[in-house]
């Protein structure tokens, strides 16, 4: 590749890297927050879909429940 291209293509990544992580980072603490505030991952017992939905949904009513009580 010619340093022209390399050049090129740095100018354009550089920003487009940078747009990324700005709309990335706050989604990532939202779902961060989420997994530490109900433990959502621990869904060693869960076999099927609709399993794993209830498992999720559950957790994420019962924590909002916990929440709004505040």
């Amino acid at each position: 590749m010619s340093p022209l291209l390399k050049q090129f293509d740095k100018a354009y990544d550089e920003p487009y890297n940078i747009v990324i992580s700005i709309i990335r980072q706050p989604i990532e603490s939202l779902f961060n927050w989420l997994i530490q505030l109900t433990n959502i991952q621990n869904a060693s017992l869960v076999r099927s879909k609709n399993e794993l939905n209830v498992h999720i949904f559950g957790k994420l009513a019962a924590e909002l429940i916990v929440i709004s009580n505040f």
